[in-house]
This record gives structure tokens, C-alpha cells and sequence, in this order.
């Protein structure tokens, strides 16, 4: 068995630049991957729908450009998952392109780069939606259906561990992966190295976002995780953060309901028996999580389906008797908005910000807010449409008429400047889950040289 020390330097990948000193203390500390999610589904359904990034070009080419030097610098393998934020096809040839450029760049002897996609045809989901066994949903959704798949402008499948793990058996130096379960491109690390399934998935859930699993809070410090004598060791890289029993737990169990398990493909990881122990300042051990096998691998599917198009409108209220009656402000605008546009065919949305006050430095005592700010989002089929309905229904605040109010001039200050767009509105489609004989059926391997 093999060792597996693991720096994460960024717990999402071009999200917001890693710190390249304490990325430079992993490095130096010895790892034997390089490894770091780069999406998630926290971004919204819109990059999806859209096939866009959420996060700059320039970030996500210095972290992955920090991280290719270093892994081929060291001759260890440097794994991505999610790229682009979403894992769409046209991201992971982003990604690709940039390794690419970057080895030539760099002048980097040549290297093997493996990479995968995620993208699932729809044609492949009506089939199995027709089939006897349902695709079922998630977080109380019904079976998709076939309208809602036809509402639905992409789709991708999560992977799990096997691509990553199939690739590192062909001899990829470098892996861009398509859509994937955070805690999979570390899981795939160490259990490639020869470790149980508890103790790699669990190494794979605390390290999937970085310093989040250190105190105090620092985002995008690096961290590094091995697995020692069947125990998880997570160690804080940053001088002044520390991988306690308090922050490791806290991050092993956030984000579900039941913080003991968390479902992977193929099973569930169940961390009820864990035991935490802080053997230095800056590191905790972890021994007990297990590993609880499933039937069939059920992979899960994320999907986005268009709204419309999107303009945003901003208004700001100081007179105290409007903000005292900012719903029936907002009422009028939308009664104007219907009487213009009808009662369906679009969406308005209405968000007061300052509506509770605030509270005092010294006593739990909220104050009355003296300014709101109040966003509109219009969403229509048109942009022409969208337009028009932002500013109606921003405009028309202006011209409420309220009770006691004998004249307008001065009582409300609104920002009644052209409204801005903004991206098309999209709504998850697909949130569900589709059994598979083989865990590598969505997700087609290629490799590649880079290098010179």
C-alpha cells in the first residue's frame, strides 16, 4: 500500500485565487496528488443552462497554472473535477486547451493528460425514462418526465470515482474532469493507492473544500490530508490556521440533514462511529468511518432549463412614511405592471434590503432602517420584454399613491437610471438520480500528450 498525502489548495477551483504561500508550504510539505474541485451546483442553475464559467478566465488560469507547475515540478499526479464550475463538455475543453497552453508556455517535458466529459444526451435519458425503471428524484421531486427533460437545455451526470481512478490506471500525469462529486477526486486518490473506502472517502469529504475545515475561517488556504496507520490526518498549511476536533467535525458533518452519512456512488459513507484526536497543534486525526456498499450505482443528474430573459432594476427609499409603506408601494407597481403587461407570460420579483433596521453595536436593539433598497428582477420570453417590465415595475414605485401623502416632490428618492440586464434566469430541471450496470457509461475517457 501505497502513501496518499493530498494537498487541496482551493476548496473551488478559480471561485477566488488560491494563496500561493501557503499552496508553496503543501508543496514543499510532500504530497503525492494535487488535487481540487472546481464547481459546484452553489453557483445556480444559470452556468449550466447558459454553458458558461461563473468565475474569471484569469482566476482559473492561475490556480490551474500554480497547480500544473508544481505537480509536474514534484512528477505527481495534479486532478481536477467540476471544470468550469459546472463540468460541462465545452468547460472541460477549456480546461484542456488552457493545460495545453500552459505546458507549452512553461515549455513542460511531455505528459500525459487524461480527461473525461459529463454531458449526458438527452435521447439517453428519454430511453431510460420509457424503460421500467424510473429516474427518480431528489429532495422530493417526483420521476422526471419527458417534458420536463424537454424543458431542459443541458444535463450532466456526477461522477464519482471511477473515471478519475480508470485514468490514473492508464497513466495520466494530469486529469480534467467533467461534473463530479467533490469528495470523489480524493476519494479516487487514495483508493487507487490501495486504502479502505471509509477511510478514502472520508479524506475525500474533509478536504473537498480546503481550509473550510480549519479554524479560524480562511478561505482558499491550503490544506493537506493523508491517510496514516488507518487513521485520516488533516493538516492546516497557513502559520496561523489549525486543523482542530471542533472544525474538522463541524466540516465532515455540514450540509445534510443527517450530518452522519453522506451518499457517494455505490454507497454511503457513514461517519456515526468517528473518532476525533488531536495529536498536534495543527493537525487531527480521524479513525472510523466506514464504508456501507449499495446495489446498483445510481449516478445523480443535474439539469437547468431557461426561464427567460432577465433585467434588474435598483430603487432606493429614504422618506420614512414610504418605507413605512414599502408593501403597498410595491403593490402599486405591480398592480401597474398587470394592468400593462396582464396576469401571466412573465415573472417580477421584489427584494427589500434594510426592511429590518439594523442592530446597535452595544444592545440587541434593531433600529428603523432610514434607507431601503429595493431590487427588481423581471424575467420575460424577450429581453425587449424583460426591459420594459423592469422598468415599469421599477418606475411606477415613484408614482404610488399612498394615504396622508399631499405631494410627491422630494418624499421618495428612487435610482431611476436606465435598468441594467443580466443573465437569462434559468430553474433546476433536473435534480435525480439514474441507475447504471457500469459507473463508467457517462463518462467517455480520453487521453492525450501535453507537453514539448
Amino acid at each position: 500500500m501505497q502513501t496518499a498525502r493530498i494537498i487541496c489548495p482551493n476548496g473551488h477551483l478559480g471561485f477566488a485565487p488560491l494563496k500561493p504561500e501557503s499552496f508553496a508550504l503543501g508543496v514543499a510539505a510532500g504530497p503525492d496528488f494535487i488535487a481540487a474541485d472546481s464547481g459546484s451546483d452553489d453557483v445556480g442553475p444559470g452556468p449550466l443552462g447558459s454553458d458558461t464559467s461563473t468565475s474569471p478566465l484569469a482566476w482559473q488560469t492561475h490556480d490551474l497554472e500554480a497547480m500544473l507547475l508544481a505537480a509536474r515540478a514534484r512528477g505527481v499526479p495534479m486532478m481536477i473535477g467540476s471544470a468550469g464550475d459546472t463540468g460541462t463538455n465545452s468547460r472541460v475543453d477549456l480546461y484542456v486547451g488552457i493545460i495545453k497552453e500552459l505546458a507549452r508556455k512553461h515549455k513542460l517535458p511531455k505528459f500525459r493528460l487524461g480527461y473525461f466529459y459529463s454531458e449526458v444526451d438527452r435521447e439517453v435519458l428519454r430511453a431510460a425514462i420509457r424503460s421500467d425503471e424510473p429516474i427518480e428524484g431528489l429532495e422530493g421531486r417526483g420521476v422526471l418526465t419527458e417534458s420536463e427533460l424537454d424543458a431542459t437545455s443541458r444535463v450532466v451526470a456526477m461522477a464519482g470515482v471511477h473515471p478519475f481512478m480508470a485514468l490514473l490506471d492508464q497513466g495520466a500525469d494530469v486529469i480534467i474532469g467533467g461534473r463530479s462529486s467533490d469528495s470523489a477526486i480524493f476519494a479516487a486518490a487514495a483508493l487507487h493507492r490501495g486504502h479502505s473506502e471509509g477511510l478514502s472517502y472520508y479524506l475525500g469529504k474533509v478536504l473537498e473544500c480546503a481550509s473550510f475545515c480549519a479554524e479560524p475561517y480562511g478561505g482558499k488556504e491550503t490544506v493537506l490530508g493523508e491517510i496514516v496507520d488507518g487513521g485520516v490526518h488533516v493538516t492546516a498549511m497557513h502559520p496561523n490556521q489549525r486543523c482542530t476536533i471542533a472544525s474538522v467535525a463541524g466540516h465532515a458533518m455540514y450540509e445534510r440533514s443527517n450530518p452522519y452519512y453522506e451518499f457517494v456512488a455505490g454507497g454511503m459513507l457513514d461517519m456515526s462511529q468517528c473518532h476525533y484526536e488531536q495529536i498536534s497543534e495543527k493537525t487531527t486525526r480521524v479513525t472510523g468511518p466506514r464504508f456501507v456498499p449499495a446495489g446498483r450505482v445510481r449516478v445523480k443528474l443535474e439539469g437547468a432549463a431557461k426561464i427567460g430573459e432577465r433585467y434588474v432594476g435598483l430603487a432606493a427609499v429614504r422618506d420614512p412614511y414610504t418605507i413605512a409603506h414599502i408593501d403597498a408601494v410595491i403593490g402599486w407597481a405591480r398592480q401597474q405592471v398587470r394592468d400593462r403587461f396582464g396576469e401571466t407570460g412573465y415573472e417580477l420579483h421584489y427584494t427589500v434590503y434594510g426592511r429590518d433596521g439594523v442592530m446597535g453595536p452595544l444592545e440587541p436593539v434593531k433600529t428603523p432602517a432610514h434607507e431601503l433598497c429595493i431590487m427588481v428582477q423581471a424575467v420575460a420570453p424577450t429581453k425587449e420584454m424583460a426591459e420594459e417590465l423592469c422598468i415599469t415595475g421599477t418606475r411606477q414605485m415613484f408614482y404610488a399613491r399612498l394615504p396622508d401623502v399631499k405631494g410627491t416632490a422630494g418624499s421618495v428618492a428612487f435610482a431611476l437610471d436606465e435598468v441594467l440586464p443580466a443573465s437569462a434566469a434559468y430553474r433546476w430541471s433536473v435534480n435525480h438520480t439514474l441507475a447504471v450496470d457500469d459507473p463508467l457509461a457517462l463518462f467517455p475517457l480520453h487521453l492525450c500528450d501535453a507537453g514539448i
